[in-house]
């Protein structure tokens, strides 16, 4: 039988298998499923150890603050995006991985607490990075004992999570009044998806559990008593994640490294050649949404 939709309840159409193309852990196939009437994409049944698709390396742990600062560059449009909507504050950043957002909003003035299931990255983070970490594998509590925010950040994180609803449900509840909540997700609706289906390098199997519609959560959001501020597949970070796209899922066609780096110069190109269709709002491989809670 079919599984119903986590979001919607909704029936639901088998979509793709997958392996873990990007890592290859191991050579399991991991089914996706689509909802007929929300589209989400889920991936059930869940592996019950689905932890350790999370390798000791998962995160690169930058050497010292130099390469911190350096490799944190690449980062500095989230913060671009974040002044825009909340100039100071207490930031929550969900899933900060080794801290490169979380570096540049401390020096941009934010009062930062970082929610992180990896205790080598909170180490980190609380060491170099200088930033307060919680490691809990549960973030919608960690959240919710902790104090409000101003704003609150999950940049490609929802797509990894059982419930990703709830959390964002959380988030919306601590978020101060006039606070924000920015959120970052691969786009389900990408010219890309249609293209590579299960060998897309943004499904992730088996890391990313769900590949949500952005209308799907602008229902949660909004319904917890957020505004869309802003919704866009043309931002820069969303932009950056086409060319990753192209280059990546090609990349995974092989594992010859003289193949597979030719394969991955042929996805350069092609991203390129693409970028016309990719640059249409909506049909880029990842979106970014900006929610507000009232005054």
């Amino acid at each position: 039988m079919n599984p119903s939709c986590p979001y919607c309840g909704g029936a639901t159409t088998a979509a793709f298998m997958a392996q873990d193309w990007n890592r290859r852990i191991d050579a399991r196939l991991f089914e996706y499923w689509r909802c007929n009437r929300c589209s989400l994409v889920f991936m059930y049944p869940v592996p019950e150890d689905l932890g350790r698709y999370y390798p000791s390396d998962y995160h690169h742990i930058p050497a010292s603050a130099i390469e911190l600062a350096a490799n944190a560059e690449h980062e500095r449009y989230k913060v671009d995006l974040l002044t825009r909507y909340c100039k100071a504050g207490r930031l929550i950043e969900i899933g900060p991985g080794n801290g490169g957002f979380a570096y540049l909003a401390k020096a941009a003035g934010f009062s930062v607490r970082a929610i992180e299931m990896s205790a080598a990255c909170c180490r980190f983070l609380e060491d170099v990075v200088g930033v307060e970490a919680v490691r809990t594998t549960s973030e919608r509590d960690a959240l919710m004992s902790g104090p409000p925010a101003d704003a609150i950040a999950l940049w490609h994180v929802v797509e990894h999570l059982v419930d990703p609803f709830d959390l964002v449900r959380a988030a919306a509840e601590r978020l101060s009044p006039g606070g924000v909540l920015i959120l970052a997700a691969p786009n389900p609706s990408a010219f890309q998806f249609r293209l590579f289906r299960g060998r897309w390098t943004h499904v992730d199997a088996p890391r990313h559990v769900t590949l949500i519609p952005s209308a799907v959560l602008k229902q949660v959001a909004e319904a917890s008593g957020l505004v869309l501020a802003l919704e866009t597949t043309l931002d820069e970070g969303s932009v950056g994640w086409d060319s990753f796209g192209w280059e990546f899922s090609l990349g995974t066609l092989s594992t010859m490294p003289r193949i597979r780096s030719r394969l991955r110069r042929l996805g350069r190109m092609l991203a390129r050649v693409f970028a016309p269709i990719e640059r249409v709002e909506g049909r880029g491989s990842a979106y970014t949404l900006v929610f507000r809670k009232p005054e």
